[in-house]
């Protein structure tokens, strides 16, 4: 499916033309599922989870079978199979997804050199000038959708607009297998009509503080001044600002080298029990040391992050002299560095646990005790 919006501004008129690129952000449908349904037919059409099913098993992807009944990706194991009883698992073949991910990124680069994954299963494309001449984003992004489908046997969506804040937005707007061009001048109207928790960066709770202040759609959030939103938001403010107004001035980014791999999980409710979250951290370890292990990366420097209901957020970090060594060293770290804390001045909504100081980097300082960072 294909969405046009009738352009409601000139370009110029909402500070759109800094910048102006041809962007296309592509995602496969559920990659690894899709994959594994591709593979073996019988699972075709039932619910289906990728990771472990043992006690501490985490879902690393959810068919769209599975998703119907609320399965989701970094989710437990043991949580999946009672939302979907008939649930089946298979076990991560990452040498397969990365054989597959790599057909798809030859298929990028026969119409751009600018490519910059964000994973196995997504990438922007800056097609601004492309390889054969075509001139056309939307064309592009069509012809690269159905090679992928004539030639992996999956299907993806895209996103095609001018920068890539709008390109990953719609993206995701007619998923499964589909697709969604913002034109100059429409993205402001566009994101005006969104939820905010559409909002790369906005979770569950953030979503809930906004509705307290009466922030819902991009609409509401457009109303909110600047001064406004650095009150509530702290450093994140710059970003909505600029986010509802369809601004991202970043650059697509070929052959990005990445700096951490980690993960995180948003609470429902804020948590200050140890136990809960020892229990949580444990999950967080499986799901990135399988991340880290995918990536075939190394790193030093393990880094622990904490978020209040506030959006203050609390870091410590800890490096070692060489490589952390596997899983079980990884997650001792981690939880020594929330042990230093316990017990929590206040209860906290989101903890995240990061591995850096990748390939050869220097290992950054250790923020010193009680330093906050606002995010």
């Amino acid at each position: 499916m294909l969405l046009r919006m009738e352009q409601s501004a000139r370009p110029e008129d909402t500070g759109e033309a800094i910048g102006l690129r041809k962007i296309i952000h592509v995602d496969m449908d559920a990659f690894y599922a899709s994959v594994e349904q591709r593979d073996d037919p019988s699972l075709r059409g039932k619910p289906l989870a990728v990771g472990g099913a043992a006690a501490r098993g985490v879902v690393a992807a959810a068919s769209y079978e599975a998703r119907a009944f609320g399965v989701r990706s970094a989710m437990a194991a043991a949580q999946a199979l009672r939302l979907c009883p008939q649930l089946e698992f298979r076990k991560p073949r990452f040498e397969v997804y990365k054989a597959v991910s790599q057909q798809i990124r030859a298929i990028f680069l026969d119409y751009t050199p600018h490519v910059e994954p964000l994973s196995l299963d997504e990438a922007y494309l800056d097609v601004t000038e492309d390889l054969r001449g075509i001139g056309s984003a939307t064309r592009i992004a069509e012809l690269i959708r159905a090679r992928i489908r004539a030639e992996t046997g999956l299907t993806a969506s895209a996103g095609v607009s001018y920068n890539k804040f709008l390109a990953k937005l719609a993206s995701d707007q007619n998923k499964p297998d589909g697709l969604c061009v913002i034109r100059p001048g429409e993205g402001a109207a566009f994101v005006a009509g969104l939820p905010v928790r559409r909002f790369h960066g906005v979770g569950p709770r953030g979503a809930e503080k906004m509705a307290k202040l009466g922030i819902h759609t991009g609409a509401d959030l457009l109303a909110k001044d600047l001064p406004f939103l650095r009150a509530e938001f702290g450093s994140m403010a710059d970003y909505l600002y600029r986010a509802v107004r369809g601004i991202d001035l970043r650059s697509v980014r070929a052959d990005r080298p990445r700096k951490s791999i980690g993960g995180e999980r948003t609470f429902h409710h804020d948590i200050s029990s140890g136990p809960v979250l020892r229990e949580t951290l444990d999950g967080i370890v499986e799901i990135v040391w399988e991340r880290i292990e995918r990536a075939e990366a190394s790193g030093r420097t393990v880094t622990l992050k904490l978020r209040h209901s506030d959006f203050t957020t609390l870091t410590r970090a800890r490096s070692v002299p060489r490589a952390v060594a596997d899983k079980a060293e990884f997650a001792r770290i981690g939880h020594g560095l929330l042990d230093d804390l316990l017990p929590l001045p206040q209860p906290v909504r989101l903890m995240g646990l990061t591995l850096s100081s990748l390939e050869g980097e220097e290992p950054p300082p250790s923020p010193p005790d009680g330093q906050l960072s606002l995010l």
